[in-house]
């Protein structure tokens, strides 16, 4: 992947994907801070935590998280990042993340990060790629997944509980890889 890429989202903003860098880290504090409550409960990690962000930061170049962010002008609009293990039964399959900020939604910058996360994986010699959903809040998401050939493996039913106790399905979602994308 070349970057910075320069892209232009449905609305006609200019945005700037590229790489997470070690100078990037009160942006990426100043982006998550930003991001609803409503949106972040359902995250694996406490992102208002700054430990987290530091670990972030300081795994840069380690070689099993590979993060890009999108840039509006020198403000962080979206985080996106390629999760391996390296080793083991599932080494083969990368763990996908993505977070935009609200305003930026459905302008199909989620879309041009995950694409750029899927050549990553497929660079690295991934052959599965695994992305979960909670049913009923993140199902733009899905479907933006299931026009990239995601495909449901598994329903989690009741899995994860919101703040105020209601429970919701965990969908498991999967892309197979090819080498490159003339293979698709």
């Amino acid at each position: 992947m070349r970057y910075p890429k320069e892209i232009i989202l449905k609305d006609g903003q200019e945005a700037v994907i590229r790489h997470l860098e070690k100078g990037d880290e009160p942006a990426l504090k100043a982006f998550y801070s930003r991001i609803p409550d409503s949106d972040r409960w359902y995250m694996r990690y406490d992102v208002t935590d700054p430990s987290v962000i530091r670990k972030w930061i300081d795994g840069i170049g380690k070689g099993t998280v590979y993060s890009i962010v999108a840039f509006s002008g020198e403000k962080i609009i979206a985080h996106a990042s390629l999760h391996m293990r390296g080793f083991g039964c599932t080494a083969h399959v990368g763990r996908l993340r993505i977070m935009v900020l609200p305003e930026y939604r459905h302008k199909r910058l989620g879309t041009w990060m995950l694409l750029d996360l899927i050549q990553l994986a497929m660079d690295k010699g991934l052959s599965e790629l695994r992305a979960d959903f909670v049913a009923g809040i993140e199902d733009a998401a899905i479907d933006s997944a299931v026009k990239l050939d995601f495909f449901k493996c598994a329903v989690l039913e009741d899995y994860v509980k919101d703040p105020d106790g209601n429970r919701h399905h965990m969908i498991i979602m999967i892309k197979r890889l090819h080498k490159n994308w003339g293979d698709f």
